[in-house]
């Protein structure tokens, strides 16, 4: 459908070429941008009705509403996904989800996709890509594929040591970081068009902003994340200016979705698609607009009122590059309407010539939004949601389905599916359609396999997507999330409560999550682990039972498990399920890591040296490794084998006294007794020094 609408406006576009080009009189010829530069500017969990070019008198946005002065301001601009990979997919392939199929953390971006970096870079682009969050960091797999295309993808988070290194050095970037790593890239670029992505997560919770914003916003620090993201922009645009590059480049500022803050029952956001999670602030500068509109009628600033959707920044980028949008792309390109009116040929694509047509007007007029999340499947075992706005009406398709007049009920608050059945069901077969037409057949790809993830997106707020019931079958099936949202918001606190080092205070909310929730595994998971945290390892046992019962297929579960049996001295019992773990996910180095250990106080003996040759595959360094790899091998015979072993396990710790010990007993076995002598000596000196 939306291919057949933007073939009919194409038609009338390229009619009102033709008549354009008789009646307009010869005008001196501006410069020619064959292949303007694109900077490509993505903030993250952004309300747009914080933002100044949109109406807010907060005061917010300084730096983005001089920037709306020169652009195109789309006041209706809606994401198609609450979610940050799930939005990010649609805005660089011009796709819907439902064709994309990236619905959740770690789903790969298929390689025949259509993708705007790799597009651009195969038509002389020099392309990088500098993201504020692990959520969009293909080395972690959070965002695999999503690096295609890209010469520079700049990354580089660690959620492995959140706990020792704290959130702003491994799982988040501060705005002003990714905007000075931005800027050097600039620096060194060789010459040529390039596109820059550059990500900002500061919105996103839990909202800290940095000094001053943190005093100055104390009681509504989601503002003061707002003000700082965008005062980083402002140093980005400032260096753009300053280089001689903005006024030529494309500028395209949007955020992947908004956030509920307590609209509907939501805290955050991913379970709801009403306005405060969908509509989104969209921003397009084109390549010398300002100089282009002084010989204008018309105002710089065009407010377009008409819905559009993330699904178009892609194809108006690329056109407004120069390159042929690939038939693949299911949004429409948004130049004809930044353009209409406008007399200006200042970019080397045919759509710049002003479109007047009333059916080129009329087809956005009547064009739809479609959203959707799927999260609430993924996450919790409920029901997906799918929205369409058209019209006055905003639809929700639910299991309780829901209709709103937007017009007379801008908070969505009256639901008016049961008095208007009629419109409903009408919408609700129009969304039918448009899914059906724009869905991707081929088998969904699968997330990329890291067992930890459910610990990883827990630390940013989010629910793995796990064995939860209903979760493989219909995205229809399941709870109506207007009746869970509860749990998802005591779920977001405890993990806050955890992922911050207070486990004793998630701990209660654990509970009552467990007591409203008594089949979901996810939610025993949780509270097993605090109290692992805790090392309360008796009260572990029976949660992390149960949460095995509910979902025995999982990897983490059974470690976790498997942790609390170690903690009570269980170490036979430890064993199978951390031997159902590594046969499940051969690359969990944590589950070889207890694996191990739980070898050694069984006294397996070949079993704990193959384990402890596997565990220093992950870790080459791992004293504890190397220390009952060098005593096995002594239990198991082979004493010169055990010496290097120990070796190296006195370098690792030179302080230990324990490899010392081990060496002395190797060294007798071989009849090295100066050997041996040597070592006892070395053994005692260092237990003396460590009890002082």
């Amino acid at each position: 459908m939306t291919a057949i609408r933007g073939l009919f406006c194409l038609i009338s576009l390229a009619a009102s070429v033709v008549a354009s080009a008789s009646q307009q009189k010869p005008q001196e010829k501006p410069p020619n941008i064959l292949r303007p530069n694109i900077l490509l500017i993505t903030l993250d969990t952004t309300r747009a009705d914080r933002m100044g070019f949109l109406g807010s008198k907060r005061g917010l946005t300084p730096n983005l509403d001089a920037l709306a002065r020169d652009s195109a301001v789309f006041t209706h601009a809606y994401s198609q996904a609450p979610l940050t990979p799930t939005s990010h997919a649609t805005i660089l392939t011009g796709t819907y989800p439902q064709f994309h199929q990236v619905n959740d953390f770690r789903v790969p971006l298929a390689k025949d996709l259509p993708y705007a970096p790799d597009i651009l870079h195969a038509h002389g682009y020099r392309t990088a890509a500098f993201v504020g969050s692990v959520v969009l960091d293909p080395a972690t797999n959070y965002a695999p594929g999503f690096d295609r295309g890209f010469d520079t993808y700049n990354a580089g988070f660690d959620p492995e040591a959140i706990r020792q290194k704290g959130r702003f050095e491994t799982i988040e970037r501060r705005g002003d970081a990714v905007v000075a790593r931005a800027l050097a890239w600039l620096t060194q670029h060789p010459k040529g068009p390039f596109f820059l992505w550059v990500h900002l997560y500061d919105a996103h919770d839990p909202y800290d902003p940095p000094e001053p914003y943190k005093s100055r916003y104390a009681s509504q620090p989601y503002d003061g994340e707002i003000a700082y993201e965008d005062a980083a922009v402002g140093k980005l645009l400032g260096q753009l200016k300053a280089r001689g590059l903005y006024d030529g480049a494309v500028i395209a500022v949007m955020s992947d979705h908004g956030e509920s803050l307590g609209a509907h029952g939501e805290d955050t956001h991913g379970i709801f698609l009403y306005d405060e999670t969908i509509q989104v602030p969209l921003v397009i500068k084109l390549p010398l607009r300002k100089a282009a509109a002084k010989s204008s009628t018309k105002q710089t600033t065009k407010r377009i009122e008409d819905k559009v959707e993330l699904v178009d920044v892609m194809p108006t980028l690329l056109e407004a590059a120069g390159v042929t949008v690939p038939t693949e792309v299911q949004g429409q390109s948004l130049m004809g309407l930044m353009t209409m009116g406008l007399m200006t040929a200042t970019i080397p694509a045919a759509s710049l010539v002003p479109d007047t047509s009333a059916a080129a007007v009329e087809a956005w007029h009547d064009r739809p939004a479609y959203a959707e999340t799927d999260y609430p499947r993924t996450a919790f075992g409920w029901s997906a949601l799918r929205s369409l706005r058209t019209g006055k009406y905003l639809y929700v398709q639910a299991p309780r389905q829901e209709l709103y007049d937007e017009v007379a009920d801008a908070k969505a608050e009256h639901n008016l599916a049961g008095e208007s059945t009629a419109v409903a069901d009408t919408l609700k077969a129009r969304l039918d359609s448009i899914r059906r037409q724009t869905s991707n057949n081929r088998e969904a790809p699968k997330a990329a396999v890291d067992p930890t993830a459910q610990e990883k997106l827990a630390a940013l707020g989010y629910v793995s997507g796990g064995s939860n019931p209903a979760r493989d079958g219909s995205a229809e099936q399941g709870a109506d999330p207007k009746d869970k949202i509860e749990i998802s918001n005591l779920n977001h606190q405890a993990n806050a409560l955890r992922q911050s080092g207070r486990p004793a205070e998630a701990v209660p909310l654990q509970q009552q999550l467990v007591v409203k929730e008594p089949d979901m595994p996810n939610v025993y998971g949780e509270l097993g682990e605090s109290y692992l945290d805790l090392k309360e390892f008796q009260k572990a046992l029976p949660v992390l039972r149960k949460a095995k019962e509910l979902d025995p297929e999982s990897p983490t579960t059974r470690l976790r498990l498997a942790k609390a049996l170690m903690g009570v001295g269980y170490f036979s019992a430890a064993v199978p399920e951390l031997e159902f773990a590594v046969a499940k996910i051969p690359s969990y180095a944590e589950a070889h890591l207890f694996l191990e250990m739980a070898y050694a106080r069984t006294n397996r003996v070949p079993e704990t040296i193959k384990e402890c040759q596997t565990v220093l595959e992950f870790f080459p360094d791992h004293f504890g490794s190397y220390l009952i790899l060098g005593r096995f091998l002594e239990l198991s015979g082979d004493f010169a084998g055990a010496v290097p072993k120990l070796k190296k396990a006195s370098a690792l710790e030179p302080k230990a006294p324990e490899p010392h010990l081990f060496l002395a007993d190797a060294y007798i076995q071989l009849g090295k007794q100066s050997d041996a002598a040597r070592e006892k000596a070395e053994a005692k000196r260092l237990a003396v020094n460590h009890k002082e």
